[in-house]
């Protein structure tokens, strides 16, 4: 059994429709799972007709944000939207000035017969770093805890927008960004505590010492000068190291400010 599996933060699932982007994605890499993040859309909002796919969506409360979805061919044993509640309860939330994490539809959980598969879609620390310690204190220990205990039962493979460099490598300009918002000692360290746990970065297995990037800022060319970021990862659980046989970026997939990654299983 082989699993090919994408993932891309499209920044509105109708603006990457009406670009065609998503559609000449599908048609021309054959996903056989495709997560999606920042759809900013709900269940029905989008015309996506892709008749080979299940979708799974899990939408933020709130109107054109966030959310995160999952396009696949594969019917998954279970699907889980969202934090569980008992871990949910371990941590005081609260709210900010942009609501509450859990109510932003970050996380979706589908279950297969040889791993679980979650897309994240992180919290932005924003530039005034004003959800910085929601990311330190709250998210990033949460979610490895969640992480964890779905290992408990089976092998994990998690993927999105981690909204955060994690190495020198990992962002074209990183004595210019140290004190900014994704590349933060913190946020960074949110990553060093996932590899610690057993989780391998999957396109740094195969590229060690590549500097390869998967956002761009609007801003002064930074696509055209590839002046970017590595922000969105797939890692998996140890225990899957030998089914890994590929993991790819794709820069030259237009539609986002964010593009396409992937890796491939075999079972």
């Amino acid at each position: 059994m082989n699993y090919k599996i994408f993932s891309w933060n499209v920044n509105g699932v109708r603006a990457v429709l009406r670009k065609n982007a998503l559609q000449n994605l599908i048609a021309n890499k054959q996903p056989d799972i495709l997560c999606l993040q920042e759809t900013k859309a709900k269940e029905g909002q989008a015309e996506t007709d892709f008749e080979e796919y299940e979708e799974i969506w899990n939408s933020a409360k709130r109107p054109g944000y966030s959310g995160t979805a999952i396009f696949t061919k594969k019917s998954p044993l279970s699907v889980q939207k969202g934090l569980p509640e008992d871990l949910c309860i371990k941590y005081d939330w609260g709210a900010d000035l942009y609501g509450t994490p859990l109510d932003e539809g970050r996380v979706l959980t589908a279950e297969f017969p040889e791993f679980f598969l979650v897309t994240v879609y992180t919290p932005n620390s924003k530039p005034d770093l004003s959800r910085l310690k929601l990311r330190e204190l709250l998210w990033d220990p949460a979610f490895l805890a969640f992480l964890k205990d779905l290992e408990k039962t089976k092998p994990v493979v998690v993927c999105g927008d981690f909204n955060a460099a994690h190495t020198e490598i990992d962002l074209a300009r990183p004595k210019d960004n140290e004190k900014n918002a994704g590349y933060t000692p913190e946020e960074r360290k949110g990553i060093d505590n996932l590899v610690s746990a057993g989780f391998i970065d999957t396109f740094r297995e195969f590229n060690p010492d590549t500097r390869r990037y998967t956002w761009w800022s609007h801003w002064n060319h930074a696509r055209e000068n590839n002046v970017g970021w590595r922000i969105d990862y797939f890692f998996i659980s140890n225990s899957l190291k030998d089914n890994l046989k590929s993991a790819e970026i794709y820069e030259n997939i237009m539609g986002s400010d964010h593009c396409p990654i992937s890796i491939e299983l075999e079972f």
